[in-house]
């Protein structure tokens, strides 16, 4: 007889943009809110009997009371009030799992205008927060974060073969797209909560500051700085794991034109899409545990 595995239910993508009004100043929070529930479940799936369930239209609009009842401080901090509601309220409910994407505004200044705004092209923001009734794991990070460094990167004394054909470079554009997923130390309602707007916006910092001043030879060296100056810096998370598409860009060839391209005053280049060289890694602090996926898509 067939036995039912691992299950979950929930609303995904809850789209939800909350304005707190402070006189004629306005603040913008934009998320992308994912709620998934597991539990006792089995029957639902054996017999159809949905005595355990609550409605996933239900999980949609709890997403949007709790955006009014309690605003949103933080990704984390409003994912952390919905998961302890869906375990808490819910017997059969033992696990929730919150995903949240923010996308960011900026506030266009204007002698007149307080609640005008533009949105940011950076990056999206993201956070996953896990409630089994005990204790939590919270998982934030970003995607889409574009960065380059036109000089300072080399990449030679590799392996050649007879399908060889990159030539070696002492000087090349070295750009990705980042990915970055980063597992905070704090568990349970005993000890003190991160600050995660602050949290957020130090630990992209300390990651684009070990982007810029670190002089490559190879996009994984760069990876590493990035992940070991989070893990130096900040207390408060043991893990972070990074995907990054090496973003190519190659000399375009001139000479038909009668042209030198690579010369002191500048070069063109070639920006190709793909295909794309991706290195992954995960930086641990010493003595912890590996715990984000592997496969950030999975996240």
């Amino acid at each position: 007889m067939p036995i039912l595995g691992q299950n979950q239910y929930g609303k995904a993508e809850n789209r939800v943009v909350k304005i707190t009004r402070d006189g004629a100043t306005h603040h913008i929070k934009d998320l992308n809110v994912s709620v998934s529930l597991s539990g006792d479940m089995d029957e639902v799936h054996y017999s159809g009997s949905n005595a355990n369930v609550l409605p996933t239209d239900t999980t949609k609009n709890t997403v949007y009371a709790f955006a009014k009842e309690h605003g949103i401080e933080s990704a984390e901090q409003f994912g952390i009030h919905l998961a302890r509601h869906f375990v808490t309220s819910q017997e059969p409910i033992r696990t929730a799992r919150i995903r949240i994407e923010e996308y960011a505004w900026e506030r266009i200044e204007t002698p007149r205008s307080k609640h005008s705004f533009v949105r940011q092209g950076q990056e999206t923001r993201v956070a996953q927060i896990t409630f089994d009734g005990t204790s939590w794991e919270v998982v934030s990070g970003l995607k889409d974060l574009v960065v380059m460094n036109s000089t300072d990167s080399e990449f030679w004394g590799y392996v050649k073969d007879k399908y060889t054909t990159l030539p070696e470079a002492h000087d090349r554009i070295l750009a990705t797209q980042v990915s970055a997923r980063w597992r905070f130390n704090w568990s349970d309602d005993e000890q003190q909560t991160p600050d995660w707007e602050e949290s957020y916006e130090q630990t992209k910092q300390h990651m684009l500051q070990a982007f810029a001043e670190t002089y490559s030879l190879s996009l994984q060296q760069t990876l590493y700085q990035m992940g070991s100056r989070i893990i130096d810096h900040r207390d408060e998370i043991d893990e972070v794991r990074f995907s990054l598409p090496n973003k190519h860009h190659f000399l375009v060839d001139l000479e038909p034109f009668g042209l030198e391209n690579a010369t002191p005053d500048g070069a063109v280049y070639f920006a190709a899409d793909r295909p794309y060289g991706l290195i992954e890694a995960t930086v641990l602090r010493d003595g912890c545990e590996a715990r984000i996926p592997v496969d950030l898509t999975n996240l």
